[in-house]
């Protein structure tokens, strides 16, 4: 169920060489690359780790840049845990949409403020 998990990155750089060096011994590479945000894994389509500059712009801290993402297979189950989300006490965090031409996500906080998203590849 969970696709990747990030951690926030004070040196983008220095970061994604840390993980690529950490993770390449187990065939992982960079994945995915846009706007601050650099994944790392083996395929898409397994667990990876994204390397992310906190999109707040605050500086990483344990818990800033940190987030549960969630793996579904459609738009529509995105859009449908976003709005299920806002419903039980959630908040927004930013609405639906494709994000980087082939993922599409949604993204939201627990009644204790943690992040989450949910997505889908391919969109």
């Amino acid at each position: 169920m969970v696709g990747y998990v990030t951690v926030g990155a004070s040196d983008f750089d220095k970061s994604i060489g840390f993980y690529l060096g950490l993770l390449g011994p187990l065939g992982a590479s960079r994945l995915m690359d846009f706007d601050g945000f650099a994944l790392i894994g083996n395929t898409p389509d397994d667990a990876c780790v994204a390397v992310v500059r906190p999109f707040d712009g605050k500086p990483p801290t344990v818990g800033n840049g940190i987030m549960v993402a969630l793996r579904v297979e459609t738009p529509e189950e995105v859009d449908g845990l976003y709005e299920r989300a806002l419903e039980l006490g959630g908040s927004d965090e930013g609405p639906p949409g494709d994000r980087g031409g082939i993922f599409y996500a949604a993204y939201f906080r627990d009644i204790d403020g943690n992040k989450l998203n949910a997505f889908c590849m391919g969109s």
